[in-house]
């Protein structure tokens, strides 16, 4: 199996959508679906259940990801440790970032490649669905995450900014246009739902009860931010963000109402306590000495 092929099949079962893991991967939809078709005359099995709905892996699918996933992570650090060894450098700070603006916090990453020109530095998209599974994959070394994180093998590392809430909706809903929205408001419509999410995490970012005990429903399962949009510009769900989305996905489709009864989430970093070492000791204390934006 051709290393393409082989990131091809670990995108499509991360995605579990041809047209997300053709976008992601800079290749058309014929392309993944002619490595999937090659991988399972190779291997004599099909990999993914698929119809016009869904997108699933089989047992054999679920067993060739588990076996390739560690293994395609080690060639690509391996590529990634050559690379830096040419320019001078010993090892990569490898950030997951679940929030969209890492451009915002370029003061962190700007600091941390000055003090420890040794060490590369890299950015990584994280998804908000199984936010943690990077961490404990070793996928990234560290995690900016809204907070809290309750996780007994994580460590909770200092706290890089915070951010009041913005509800999204579409252009046409009985929202759009108002000054502000509230807590209570969410109680009249649906919302994003990403699966699985721990309760507490999820509660913390939305609620799943207004002040006066109504329960804020949930959509069916999302699994990108790309989902949660189309269904808000269709007018099929309202959605709440950090501030910050409305300047960094400013779109002619979506309203951004101030939520005024909302507390601020609050970002920070979060790694995982066995793998600790003293790159992620350097940027959690540049962050500490830097303070919070």
């Amino acid at each position: 199996m051709e290393l393409r092929d082989i990131e091809i099949f670990l995108t499509l079962a991360d995605l579990l959508h041809f047209g997300r893991t053709a976008e992601r991967l800079y290749v058309s939809v014929a392309r993944v679906s002619q490595a999937i078709k090659k991988q399972e005359r190779g291997i004599g099995a099909q990999l993914f259940y698929r119809d016009s709905r869904k997108v699933r892996l089989t047992p054999a699918g679920e067993q060739l990801r588990r076996d390739l996933a560690p293994i395609y992570q080690g060639l690509k650090d391996s590529m990634e440790r050559a690379r830096l060894a040419a320019q001078g450098k010993i090892d990569v700070l490898r950030i997951g970032m679940i929030p969209g603006n890492a451009h915002d916090l370029r003061r962190y990453w700007e600091a941390f490649r000055t003090r420890h020109p040794q060490w590369g530095l890299r950015l990584r998209h994280a998804p908000f669905v199984e936010p943690f599974r990077g961490l404990r994959r070793g996928e990234v070394d560290m995690l900016v995450t809204w907070l809290p994180v309750q996780e007994p093998d994580l460590v909770v590392g200092p706290t890089m900014f915070a951010e009041r809430r913005v509800l999204a909706v579409s252009i046409d809903h009985e929202l759009a246009g108002r000054t502000s929205a509230s807590v209570e408001m969410l109680g009249d419509f649906q919302v994003a739902h990403g699966k699985p999410l721990p309760d507490y995490w999820a509660e913390s970012y939305t609620p799943w009860h207004t002040p006066r005990g109504n329960i804020i429903e949930r959509s069916a399962e999302l699994e990108n931010v790309d989902d949660i949009f189309t269904l808000v510009s269709a007018g099929e769900i309202v959605n709440v963000f950090p501030v910050h989305a409305s300047r960094y996905w400013n779109r002619p489709d979506i309203d951004w109402l101030p939520i005024h009864d909302m507390a601020a989430l609050d970002y920070g970093l979060a790694w995982r306590g066995e793998a600790e070492n003293d790159m992620i000791r350097a940027f959690a204390q540049v962050v500490r000495d830097l303070g919070t934006l």
